[in-house]
């Protein structure tokens, strides 16, 4: 419908001034579908011109493009992923050459026994293991000479894992799992723990078991005749990548190569009853597989799904809208909670100096009424009538909807001030401590009566000092840890939704989500006199609701011989050395789970399982294995060459929050730039050719480039940066941080920004062409095209200029003070910018072809699967030409430094510009 271009021209500023800019792009590579050269593809950056097209009226419309993949793919050896044959775990990745496995590759039989391998000497067991097969093409970049980073990189998937034909038992190509779901820092792993501590790089595992907020956008094969075979000794369950012994009778376990007996009905095809061939069996094909687990996999029936809703109800929460907002929420989203089996539970529960109780009849029991009960005594609370507060959603629904429309009546006229939000949880705990579920707070008052009150903190005395993150980021109170803890033991997540306007303890209160695997969701000054908040709240709180919850989950990771699970990092509990426990799993988390090396690694693969055993919210217990093989190699080049930098970025990411919790925050942003400084310096000792000393150019693997940007970047965030921030921003940054799946944090550590009022004719429009998983990022037919990223520097903006910052809590649609009065008519619907609201606003909804696509950009960015964040859009107006011949207003300056601030690449001075 709209494919003409509109051209918006360029203030001129005066005779003299260059308006052109320019960039530095090299020549793309080769069509993907051609064979490469290797030889003429240059290893560095070549300067060259970058024209500015001319425009109608004598202007321009804007500076051209970088092409950011060319600039990512030059310098690297890239095969024609459709003449490859040999098998590459995960995604095509353009991080370097992977060659066809040498035909004499010694690799033991699919069917020898292990008796006759154990006959073998040792030394001619290795040698069949010896791993002749080609690794990552190592590629190194000169990080002073590839300026601007090339930022393409951060879309790319991880190094490519390669294994030898015949690894696998049906050389499926999902046999491997897919880094979304499994992924590892090295995708090869050193052969021994004296190499990995001299490579100075991590090895770790990203870990996401559910990709989707939704099961039905989430396919994963399921293997549904209850069969489930496992390893005798490191139970470890039956992969792709085992072998079958003894005519197939006896299976070997790759962790630790015991032969275990294959299952009888093991080939027998559940729905026919005849026998089928086996390696059509979905365990032996995916690397992600579920099973439905029989009976001697639950402990008890399973459990319902169990919604405890703690609502404040003093004066604060009443004035600021926030109890009126969330039941209208929770009304409009009962249809959304997941009660196939209409067995779900709800119990409501208010809180201010003293708790209000809810009895709820069924809808057939028409001579009973709803009553409250309210209880004032704090220390000894007694639950009234606990039979009639935890309520069948299907059986009370319409007493639920009457209560819900009521509630705010109840507390209209309430003065309280008070806050007894520990007696609440222990009440509600008490509540559903026999089943479980979900305790969801939603409170704008910091708790101040009773078990677990709080304090405010002295934040002027000691923020942006020394003392800061053990004075302001640590708990106060040891109640919400140990409570916590009971939560966990009785299958009870907590989850927070904190709105007050002034301190709320974020550090302390975000203890109960972090140990029973919640979240704590923060809105600073949050008001139902914005509309934009009332949007953000409800759209998160209805999201919430509507997840497909994994009930009474544990999670463990094992490793082969030689591999040990040493670290784990995540919302969640670890019920002992290596077992975490999840009473609810969240969908929109992730976790690192740190590794080490024993022993000495003498195969030529590794394995890792992560196993979660859980029961679904309709009641079926399932178990989601994931199943990955990494080579190993004695080439600390091999290493360098797969290393995964945004796997890397996670792990760090951890480890300096760490840092921060157990130190300081000057402690944590030193221990960034010293393991930086210590991988460069290691890289330049042993892998750059020739040593060429003191000299030499600041050199660093290709699929490595983006990693001290990405690390400089992170010491740059709310979460650790130097200056004097908020306690609660800074704490909610920190669990963000520990939090978000890898995607959401590398955009939460370095902004995406896309200039719109150059972007190309598709952009903002659906996508026309056939899917294209090969691009970057991959395009869908029929989904809204997104226009190519640009370096977050200030040096990229024009004062005529349209930008969108997005870092994943916030959009901020930036417009220079320049700006042309059609390109401002054309997005706001006036013609004068001095008249354009800024702040928290939406886009006026215009029929002209540049609003329409700019406001399917933003609702594209907006769309999540896998998140329940909704992103409010902040209005920006930067400086103009003559913008100090008068006082800008109060409110412009505090917001263009805030969006300026997600410019990562400047320095600090140059936030203010």
């Amino acid at each position: 419908m709209y494919n003409k271009k509109r051209a918006y021209p360029v203030p001129n500023y005066g005779a003299n001034q260059d308006t052109t800019q320019q960039n530095y792009a090299i020549p793309p590579p080769p069509s993907l579908h051609s064979q490469v050269d290797s030889s003429q593809i240059p290893l560095t950056n070549q300067q060259q011109p970058n024209v500015v097209t001319g425009a109608p009226g004598g202007g321009v419309y804007g500076s051209a493009q970088v092409d950011h993949l060319s600039q990512s793919m030059a310098g690297m050896n890239v095969q024609d992923p459709y003449t490859q044959q040999q098998q590459v775990g995960g995604s095509y990745s353009p991080y370097g050459m992977y060659g066809q496995p040498q035909q004499s590759l010694q690799q033991p039989s699919l069917q020898q026994p292990l008796q006759q391998q154990q006959q073998q000497p040792l030394q001619q067991q290795q040698q069949q293991y010896s791993p002749a097969l080609p690794m990552n093409q190592l590629y190194s970049t000169d990080l002073l000479k590839e300026t601007p980073p090339p930022i393409a990189d951060l879309q790319f998937p991880p190094p490519p894992i390669i294994l030898a034909p015949g690894t696998t038992l049906t050389n499926n190509p999902e046999s491997n799992s897919s880094p979304d779901y499994f992924r590892s820092t090295l995708n090869v792993v050193p052969t021994t723990s004296s190499l990995l501590k001299k490579s100075k790089l991590p090895l770790a595992l990203i870990v996401r078991p559910y990709i989707s907020l939704h099961d039905s956008t989430e396919p994963i094969p399921v293997v549904s005749d209850s069969i489930i075979s496992r390893c005798r000794r490191c139970r470890s369950y039956i992969n792709p990548f085992v072998q079958f012994t003894e005519q197939g009778k006896r299976w070997r376990c790759n962790f630790c190569a015991l032969q275990n007996d294959v299952p009888g009905g093991f080939d027998i095809d559940k729905n026919t009853s005849q026998v089928r061939n086996r390696m059509d069996r979905i365990e032996l094909n995916y690397g992600v597989v579920e099973f439905i687990a029989p009976p001697e996999y639950m402990v008890r029936p399973p459990q319902p799904l169990v919604y405890v809703f703690i609502l404040d109800v003093s004066i604060n929460s009443i004035t600021n809208g926030l109890l009126a907002t969330v039941t209208r929420t929770i009304l409009d989203s009962l249809d959304r909670i997941p009660d196939s089996n209409q067995r779900a539970r709800v119990a409501f529960l208010a809180v201010d100096s003293s708790l209000s109780f809810f009895t709820i009849p069924k809808d057939d029991e028409v001579d009973k009424e709803i009553s409250m009960m309210i209880v004032s005594d704090l220390d000894n609370v007694l639950i009234p009538s606990p039979d009639s507060l935890l309520v069948n959603l299907k059986e009370s629904r319409k007493n639920i909807e009457k209560l819900l429309n009521n509630f705010t009546n109840f507390f209209q006229d309430n003065k309280d001030t008070g806050s007894a939000l520990g007696p609440a949880l222990k009440s509600a705990h008490q509540l559903v401590q026999s089943i479980g579920g979900k305790i969801v707070c939603f409170s704008s008052s910091l708790p101040n009566l009773g078990i677990g009150k709080l304090a405010l903190r002295d934040e002027n005395a000691v923020s942006g000092k020394t003392k800061e993150a053990s004075a302001l980021l640590t708990p106060t109170n040891s109640f919400y840890k140990s409570f916590a803890v009971e939560c966990n033991k009785s299958q009870i997540t907590v989850d927070m939704f904190l709105t007050g306007s002034s301190y709320q303890d974020v550090a302390t209160l975000s203890n109960l989500p972090r140990y029973t695997a919640g979240q704590t969701h923060f809105y600073p000054a949050w008001t139902a006199n914005s509309v934009e908040d009332i949007t953000k709240l409800t759209k998160e709180i209805s999201n919430h609701l509507s997840m497909n919850i994994e009930l009474e989950a544990v999670l463990r990771v094992r490793g082969s011989s030689g591999i040990r699970m040493s670290g784990f990092y995540g919302n969640f509990f670890n019920r002992s050395s290596d077992l975490c426990s999840f009473p609810t799993f969240p969908r929109d988390q992730s976790y690192v789970i740190e590794m080490s090396i024993d022993e000495y690694i003498s195969k030529p693969y590794v394995y890792m399982q992560c196993a979660v055993l859980h029961t679904t919210s309709y009641g079926e217990r399932r178990i989601r294995v994931m199943t990955l093989g990494l080579p190993t190699s004695k080439d600390l080049k091999d290493v360098y060459a797969s290393a995964d930098q945004l796997a890397i970025t996670n792990y760090y990411t951890h480890k300096a929050i760490e840092k921060t919790l157990s130190s300081s925050l000057n402690d944590s942003r030193e221990y960034l730039n010293k393991v930086l400084i210590d991988i460069l310096s290691m890289y330049k000792k042993e892998i750059v050719p020739g040593n060429m000393g003191s000299s030499s150019p600041l050199q660093l693997c290709t699929n490595l480039r983006m990693l001290p940007l990405l690390l400089q970047s992170l010491i740059k965030h709310i979460g650790f940066r130097s200056g004097k921030v908020p306690s609660d921003h800074r704490s909610s940054a920190l669990n963000k941080l520990s939090t978000l799946p890898l995607n959401k944090l590398i955009n939460y550590i370095y902004p995406t920004i896309y200039s719109l009022h150059s972007m190309t004719d598709d952009c903002g429009l659906p996508f026309e062409g056939e899917d294209d998983p090969y691009d970057i990022p991959p395009k869908r037919h029929g989904e809204i095209v997104l226009p190519e990223s640009i370096n977050a520097t200030i040096n990229n903006f024009e004062k005529y200029g349209l930008y969108l910052i997005n870092n994943t809590s916030e959009l901020f649609l930036y417009i220079g003070g320049d700006a042309v009065p059609q390109l401002v008519n054309d997005v706001f619907g006036i013609e004068n910018l001095n008249d354009v609201k800024i702040g928290k606003c939406e886009l006026p909804i215009l029929e002209n072809e540049f609003n329409i696509r700019i406001r399917n950009i933003i609702n594209k960015i907006r769309e999540g699967e896998d998140c329940i964040t909704f992103l409010n859009l902040y209005v920006v107006r930067g400086p103009s030409s003559n913008e100090n011949a008068f006082t800008p207003s109060r409110d412009i300056i505090p917001l263009r430094m805030w969006s300026m601030s997600e410019l990562v690449e400047d320095k600090v001075k140059k936030i203010s510009n």
